[in-house]
């Protein structure tokens, strides 16, 4: 049987990006055409359409949604893996108020992928922590993610 493929996010994958978590981006690099991979945080679902993400305004992610706007971020999330591909376009090129030199990207969705392998459900999602202090770390999370839903 196949994957099913959707339009938009379904409702626990939107759910699930209320709030930072880690996803993977995918861009086409501007240079070689070749697949670019990022690790990202800061992501939210504005609607079943849009998602925002928040990046180094120095990523090569950034460079190359400028020449080619086509990207697909996986996300783990509701016991299985997702592929969100759509079309990015860089709303700031720094986001005012945050310390960091971030960029912002709207993503709007063209198709969702269930991409998690036959018979299979995700038992553990990923966990991460920050490296550097937690205070400050949590002080720039909220500041980013604010910024992101207020897009």
């Amino acid at each position: 049987m196949a994957n099913p493929v959707e339009p938009v996010l379904i409702q626990p994958l939107y759910e699930a990006l209320q709030k930072e978590r880690f996803a993977v981006i995918a861009t086409v690099d501007h240079e070689t055409g070749a697949p670019c991979t990022n690790a990202i945080s800061w992501l939210f679902a504005k609607d079943e359409k849009t998602v925002y993400f928040a990046i180094s305004n120095r990523s090569r992610a950034v460079s190359n949604l400028k020449k080619k706007n086509l990207l697909t971020i996986t996300v783990i999330a509701n016991e299985s893996v997702y592929a969100i591909s759509g079309r990015g376009e860089i709303k700031s090129e720094r986001i005012e108020g945050i310390p960091l030199k971030l960029a912002m990207v709207e993503v709007k969705i063209d198709e969702v992928w269930d991409i998690m392998f036959y018979g299979s459900v995700i038992s553990t999602e990923p966990a991460y922590r920050k490296s550097y202090d937690e205070t400050a770390a949590a002080r720039l999370d909220n500041q980013v993610m604010e910024a992101l839903r207020k897009a």
